[in-house]
């Protein structure tokens, strides 16, 4: 007999909803991590951390509040990393406190350290000692995450040149930074920085950021960060940093030259595969280490199984948490259904961003027609009690059935208000639902509403001209 029925290798939001699916089913299940790393690169160094340095910014500059109090207004002077990490420490120490009592109530062992196959059933786990201790399994599921990819041309110090974990470990806000890379991490965090003062200069080499965003979205951000002193230089590609005394030096190939004190890569993330011996099980990855899986999260090998960041797109929290959970049912035989094909995406910008649903972009390439519903928060009540003047919300609307194709939301709580509209695509909803309904006033929710009323207004008219 096995020592587990399901063993999981990884304690990041996907192994953690894996194994308590697998243990609220009866089965005996543990769980693989290093001391250190109880909840994750999610709770440690990635998701958590970099949100609540957020909340951090937004607090102590008092960015939100400048549209009442002046463009002078802050909370604090001068913020220090004590500051921000002050509030992260605590935030982190309880999510882990948290983590821990949910394994320990759902009575999933914990076995510390690394784990890698000896065998398609056997995982080999060294402690911080170098002691090994050798556990069988009949079901396996691999939940190890992914790290900042780092290219072997760069000369990483974790100083003056970092990746996206070391920028919880800065000894000191830097007053000018080069982030290379403006997808969302790379993004986010400049847009922080930016908050705090530090005079940040993005490179990428494609021609826009955040490409699977909508793009008015997109350009309102680009409006405020560049309101922020963040300068961008896009088609450009870096060709080398040069270390010097004060900081660094970023050469792009078109010949600019950079300075800043610090450059952050950003350049991807590669799946924590390399020390899982996956040979021996009989699986491999690809070249940035992702684990190829089905429909179910299984692997080319049966009864193991792969979830979260490891296996790519979209790599997510919180899909990571969704894949864990049917992975864990299907892992015990209790299979559900796939994962829902609408799934919302949030980036912690400074402002927020968040959309659920196809972009006009998309619409427009597939032939579908559409009507654009849009409301401002500065034409909202709530929007002019807390000061956000240019938030947005923009509804994509079938003229044909009124659906919703999409739902596109940049401001203040970005992140909480789409799912309002998730709620209504996902039932199978339609604008007429938001045109009827009745919202809490004062509330940036009256969005929807405002929206809605906007595309049947224009859908009418369509119809008038029609006739």
């Amino acid at each position: 007999m096995s020592d587990f029925e399901v063993l999981v290798l990884g304690s990041g939001p996907g192994g953690q909803k894996a194994a308590i699916a697998a243990a609220k089913l009866e089965r005996k299940v543990a769980i693989v991590e290093r001391r250190d790393m109880i909840g994750g690169v999610c709770i440690n160094t990635g998701t958590i951390p970099s949100k609540t340095m957020r909340e951090a910014v937004l607090y102590l500059t008092g960015l939100n509040q400048r549209e009442m109090y002046g463009q002078s207004y802050r909370l604090k002077e001068d913020v220090t990393v004590a500051d921000l990490t002050m509030r992260t420490a605590h935030v982190v120490g309880r999510e882990i406190d948290v983590i821990r009592s949910q394994l320990s109530r759902n009575h999933v062992h914990m076995l510390l350290g690394c784990g890698r196959f000896l065998d398609p059933h056997t995982i080999e786990v060294a402690d911080e000692n170098g002691k090994t201790t050798k556990v069988t399994a009949d079901k396996i599921i691999i939940a190890t995450g992914t790290r900042p990819a780092r290219p072997d041309s760069v000369d990483f110090d974790d100083r003056t040149i970092i990746d996206s974990d070391g920028m919880i470990r800065l000894e000191r806000v830097p007053d000018s930074m080069v982030v290379v890379g403006a997808g969302v991490i790379g993004i986010e965090y400049a847009s922080m920085f930016a908050a705090l003062g530090t005079k940040v200069t993005v490179v990428e080499r494609r021609e826009r950021m955040l490409e699977f965003c909508d793009l008015e979205v997109v350009e309102a951000l680009k409006y405020h960060l560049r309101d922020l002193a963040v300068t961008f230089r896009f088609g450009e590609t870096v060709a080398a940093v040069e270390r010097r005394a004060r900081g660094c030096v970023t050469v792009l190939e078109s010949g600019k030259k950079i300075p800043a004190e610090t450059v952050l890569y950003s350049a991807g993330r590669n799946g924590v595969t390399e020390g899982l011996d996956l040979a021996a099980a009989g699986l491999s990855a690809d070249g940035r280490g992702r684990i190829a899986v089905d429909e179910h999260y299984r692997t080319s090998v049966p009864h193991i199984y792969a979830v979260g960041d490891v296996i790519g797109f979209p790599a997510l929290a919180a899909t990571s948490m969704e894949q864990g959970r049917i992975a864990g049912h299907h892992a015990c035989d209790e299979p559900l259904g796939g994962m829902s094909h609408l799934q919302p995406i949030g980036i912690y910008t400074v402002p927020e961003i968040s959309f659920i649903g196809k972009t006009e972009d998309e619409l427009t390439k597939s032939l579908i027609p559409f009507e654009v519903g849009v409301s401002r928060y500065r034409e909202l009540a709530r929007g002019q009690i807390i000061g956000d003047t240019y938030g947005m919300l923009k509804l994509l609307v079938s003229p044909e059935d009124r659906a919703l194709l999409g739902v596109h939301v940049f401001g203040t709580g970005a992140t909480e208000l789409l799912h309002i509209g998730q709620a209504v695509m996902g039932c199978g909803g339609t604008v007429d639902y938001l045109v009827d309904a009745v919202f809490n006033y004062p509330t940036l929710a009256e969005s929807y509403k405002v929206a809605a009323l906007d595309a049947m207004n224009k859908i009418r008219r369509m119809a008038r001209f029609a006739d």
